[in-house]
């Protein structure tokens, strides 16, 4: 994706900055917008009608439920969303068939990814359990996944929480291990933790008329929009950058309206929903989301050079694509670094404006099982460090001191460009 230009729709803008699309002629599209940067869209999508109410922040709405008393009229909207998920037109009519505030930052979201609809959950694991039982109940139970995925993503799949069975392989071998009953492929990319990436592309297309779902957390659409590669769902954790500041949980899946529809379906019959305090912190995470991912981003690659020349550290892992994700194995002990950090906050999650470090053998992705977990790249000495915006100095001059003294061969993965700086 060209980060300067963001595609809103397939007519030209308007030379004159008029705000409107032109067709082949020249003359303006009503209705259709001319197409908006990246940096514009996350600040003004979900809120292109404020100003026509005369308000500046978006309101939130916390009701649960919308009196009405035409209760025909609100019989046949719900049998409506019964038949395909579609939102209901008209007032809201109960918190868990939508909310006002949530449907801001679906409609923000799916903007910046580029796709028809999003629908939002309580949390990332929420949104994955909803796409599989989607997919589940339309008979196709098996999903071809490729490892590494976020821990409790691989758990998921592995235990067959929600009866789906699982097939790992590696990128090459999707095609073949497609059955009559694959309801879904699914990859992450880059991966956590290892920050492995793939060719999205090649995937979609050895996917063939399966559903590719793309977990996109990682990336953010500031870096990849995984639709325009061939995916069809795009999953996020929006707990992490799209809200940006570790104080808000949710997830999200971008994708067609017809799929939305059946999420909307899972999301109101299992209760999933977003808390529309929730919706709206999102949303005002999505209007920073470009400049905080390019800032950290330049912070981590930074890092990830230090770290790379550093005889202390065996291995870097840092995307072609950049990002603000670093992993990095340690020829000592892991855990003496994270009992070391002072300044760097030794948690887990990530995508904060503060700089995590975490062990993911011990807490992400302890949950699956070691000999899959190192069979994915997930060593025992490889630590995750979600870089934030504070100075560069300051966070190295913390990494280096709870590095210690202990010296080790140092050398870099170049699957992770160092060289994307």
């Amino acid at each position: 994706m060209d980060s300067g230009s963001f595609d809103a729709c397939d007519v030209p803008a308007d030379p004159q900055g008029s705000g409107h699309a032109l067709d082949d002629t020249g003359r303006r599209v009503p209705g259709v917008p001319a197409p908006r940067a990246l940096a514009t869209e996350a600040v003004h999508a979900g809120r292109d009608d404020l100003a026509r109410q005369g308000v500046h922040a978006p309101p939130i709405d916390l009701s649960t439920t919308y009196p009405s008393h035409d209760s025909r009229g609100e019989a046949a909207r719900i049998d409506a969303f019964a038949t395909d998920g579609a939102e209901p037109e008209g007032p809201p009519v109960y918190g868990r068939l939508g909310n006002p505030t949530v449907a801001r930052f679906e409609s923000a979201l799916a903007r910046l990814e580029g796709t028809e609809s999003a629908v939002a959950f309580a949390t990332g694991m929420a949104a994955l359990s909803a796409v599989l039982l989607v997919r589940s109940a339309m008979g196709l139970r098996h999903v071809v996944a490729v490892r590494p995925l976020y821990g409790c993503s691989d758990h998921l799949l592995t235990a067959g929480l929600l009866g789906s069975e699982v097939t790992w392989v590696d990128p090459a071998g999707i095609a073949d291990a497609l059955r009559p009953d694959t309801g879904l492929v699914m990859v992450e990319s880059p991966a956590n933790p290892t920050l492995a990436e793939l060719d999205l592309r090649a995937v979609a297309h050895a996917c063939g008329s399966v559903p590719l779902l793309a977990d996109n957390t990682f990336a953010t659409p500031v870096l990849q929009r995984p639709v325009e590669q061939g995916a069809r769902l795009v999953l996020h954790s929006a707990t992490k950058y799209l809200g940006g500041h570790g104080d808000v949980m949710g997830g999200v899946v971008a994708c067609d309206e017809e799929f939305a529809g059946r999420l909307r379906q899972v999301r109101f019959a299992t209760g999933g929903v977003l808390h529309p305090l929730a919706g709206y912190l999102l949303l005002r995470g999505l209007s920073t989301l470009p400049v905080r991912v390019r800032a950290a981003s330049s912070n981590a690659a930074e890092l990830a050079g230090r770290l790379a020349a550093d005889p202390r550290v065996t291995r870097v892992h840092y995307p072609r694509i950049g990002g603000a994700m670093v992993a990095f194995e340690v020829a000592g002990d892991p855990h003496d670094v994270i009992a070391g950090v002072r300044l760097i906050t030794p948690a887990v999650s990530l995508g904060s404006v503060d700089t995590l470090i975490q062990h993911p053998a011990s807490i992400s992705h302890r949950i699956v099982d070691a000999d899959d977990r190192r069979g994915a790249g997930v060593s025992d000495q490889l630590l995750r460090l979600s870089v934030g915006l504070e100075d560069v100095e300051d966070l190295w001059a913390d990494l280096d001191q709870a590095l210690g003294t202990t010296p080790g061969p140092g050398r870099v993965l170049r699957e992770a460009a160092v060289a994307n700086r």
